[in-house]
């Protein structure tokens, strides 16, 4: 636990970027279950969904996958933004990211709450811009194993080094792929059985605390400089 709180090199990041995975699962169960069969953070899975739009496969929308992506490329070039003038300060960086993404997911949530399913394409639209951003900063900080959204690399990671048995690494990423499942667990359980505004309300909450104790290490000088 020390070393997702109190990391030597990277302070509290790793927990912060944990809780934003969460967030992750929860966002994308949302727009997949909800808002027309696309992902909002996970751009490979919209790639395939826009080739088997083009090919006529049933229940994919073209429009919407080719929204989410674009948008999520403007959201990643405004992270890439906000990371040259906080480039020099990581808790910063995250803190003022996030807060950013908290007020895409209410809005998200509001827009919603108005205007229901006429909205799909706008909230598709917010919450990919959302997650676009969150993507940049990731990278950025470049913590071993919490991109907060892709995870193939992370599960090549467990089983291409087993015969290492580096537990530590190992468990790791395996509470970062839990932490992603849970995400979608709950996203999925929130839809389901209370609606789009819950889930992305809680996916919002969850964005909330991390900007929060991102506000608190920036107080504290709590993480590093970073390269």
């Amino acid at each position: 636990m020390r070393h997702y709180l109190a990391h030597p090199a990277h302070g509290p990041l790793p927990a912060l970027l944990l809780a934003l995975t969460v967030s992750t699962g929860v966002v994308d169960a949302v727009s997949l279950l909800r808002l027309g069969r696309v992902f909002v953070a996970n751009m490979t899975g919209n790639i395939v969904f826009i080739g088997l739009a083009l090919a006529g496969a049933p229940g994919f929308s073209l429009v919407g996958s080719l929204v989410a992506l674009l948008v999520f490329l403007l959201g990643a070039a405004a992270g890439g933004w906000v990371i040259g003038r906080r480039a020099d300060d990581r808790a910063r960086l995250v803190r003022d990211v996030v807060a950013a993404q908290v007020l895409l997911l209410v809005v998200g949530a509001v827009v919603w709450a108005l205007a229901g399913d006429a909205a799909s394409t706008g909230v598709v639209a917010l919450t990919a811009f959302a997650l676009g951003m969150q993507n940049a900063v990731a990278r950025r900080l470049a913590v071993p194993d919490l991109t907060t959204t892709v995870l193939t690399m992370t599960l090549t990671g467990i089983a291409a080094d087993l015969r290492r048995r580096d537990w530590a690494t190992l468990l790791r990423r395996v509470v970062a792929v839990l932490a992603m499942l849970i995400g979608a667990l709950g996203g999925a359980l929130l839809v389901l059985h209370a609606g789009v505004v819950a889930g992305l309300a809680a996916a919002a909450v969850i964005a909330a605390v991390v900007a929060v104790g991102a506000a608190v290490a920036v107080r504290r000088g709590a993480v590093p400089a970073g390269p």
